[in-house]
């Protein structure tokens, strides 16, 4: 692909996303995509075959984005004096990537059509959240090794640190469809989220 049908690509791309986001699946059409990337329809479909394969690209390619995240889970240091404030950090950027407005946005749009694309909902599940909650275990399980933390199912442990973290935020911005929270309220699940589970894992 050349730098000049790349840009298109990308336009593409974003212009389907926004698109998507504002109408959802079944309220896009591709002539709305066309207009917004500033681009026929016929380069749209010279670029994908139709509306689900440009979907389905839209969806997995947002997994690539977590993969900083995912990064940082695999970082924490081991260090016993430190442990509560490194696992504090991490669970601060974890809450930070999770709960954008447009990850929140991009998930509700999953769960929109997972009866129509079931397929697709499990790859991004899989590439993405899953993915994390295994970096996190190996994590923990590293963690455990060393005599920081006490756990038997270092997957289990992940679920519950994820659990403490994330079920206030994102069921609010699920059920409302916007983010209400502030950068305080991310700041208090951060520390009140490690503090509940190092109480039961330290």
């Amino acid at each position: 692909m050349d730098s000049r049908s790349a840009r298109k690509h990308q336009a593409i791309m974003d212009a389907a996303t926004t698109v998507f986001l504002d109408k959802g699946y079944s309220g896009t059409s591709m002539d709305d995509i066309a207009k917004l990337a500033a681009v026929s329809k016929q380069t749209v479909y010279k670029h994908f075959a139709d509306k689900e394969k440009l979907f389905a690209d839209i969806v997995l390619a947002t997994t690539d984005r977590l993969d900083t995240a995912i990064d940082l889970l695999a970082g924490i240091p081991i260090d016993a004096d430190n442990l509560e404030e490194n696992l504090t950090r991490l669970a601060r950027q974890f809450l930070t990537t999770l709960t954008h407005p447009q990850v929140i946005q991009l998930r509700r749009l999953i769960i929109a059509n997972a009866d129509t694309f079931p397929d697709l909902g499990a790859a991004w599940y899989e590439r993405g959240f899953e993915r994390g909650l295994a970096t996190l275990a190996s994590t923990f399980q590293r963690l455990s090794d060393q005599g920081l933390l006490r756990i038997d199912d270092a997957l289990l442990a992940a679920n519950h640190f994820s659990g403490l973290l994330l079920w206030i935020p994102v069921n609010k911005a699920m059920f409302t469809g916007r983010s209400q929270h502030t950068e305080a309220d991310l700041d208090r699940h951060a520390a009140t989220g490690t503090r509940v589970f190092l109480a039961a894992y330290r």
